[in-house]
């Protein structure tokens, strides 16, 4: 598939897209993360399902799509690290999560559950979103230009091979996640 900022998707994309993001919400939903107890319990450190449901999605997920990359079935698009701009909307993205105790992502699947305190999250969202969208020429302009690498991946950063890097990091995840559940059931 080619990708062309600004084409539109067919609507195969569309129809895939939603199909993945509800399988996606029930995932999430299944895995207890979209609890605000449970959401909130990892910021207190005693509650560790949602590391354990990230890291078990970022080893399921590399593997996934590196193999279909090595198969040629799917193409990467990387997008570039922008080291102000990644700072700056991880500090906003921290602060929403720790406010609201949702993720945009955990706030869907909680109002699908009914948790009504989500809306705020939801609003708070779509108000990002269309602010986003209105400044992002300013933006551009700006902060995006600071600390720009381009589409760098965490091997090109480490300096090493993908394979060399995907041999030792998916078993060092892997392990993690064994203590973790061992020592935080």
């Amino acid at each position: 598939m080619d990708y062309t900022p600004g084409k539109a998707d067919s609507p195969r994309q569309l129809v895939l897209g939603l199909a993945f993001g509800i399988v996606f919400g029930f995932l999430l939903q299944k895995g207890g993360v979209a609890k605000y107890e449970v959401l909130m319990g990892q910021f207190l450190l005693n509650d560790f399902t949602v590391i354990k449901v990230m890291l078990t999605a970022i080893v399921v997920g590399m593997l996934g799509i590196f193999s279909l990359r090595a198969l040629g079935l799917v193409e990467l698009h990387v997008k570039p690290a922008r080291y102000a701009a990644n700072i700056a909307g991880g500090l906003l993205f921290g602060v929403g999560l720790g406010v609201l105790g949702y993720c945009p992502g955990t706030g869907i699947v909680a109002l699908g559950q009914g948790n009504y305190d989500a809306i705020a999250g939801i609003l708070g969202l779509l108000a990002g979103s269309y602010i986003y969208a209105e400044t992002s020429g300013y933006l551009g302009s700006t902060i995006e230009k600071i600390g720009n690498r381009g589409g760098i991946m965490l091997p090109d950063v480490l300096g090493v091979r993908l394979a060399v890097f995907l041999v030792l990091f998916v078993p060092l995840l892997v392990i993690g996640l064994f203590l973790i559940a061992q020592l935080a059931p």
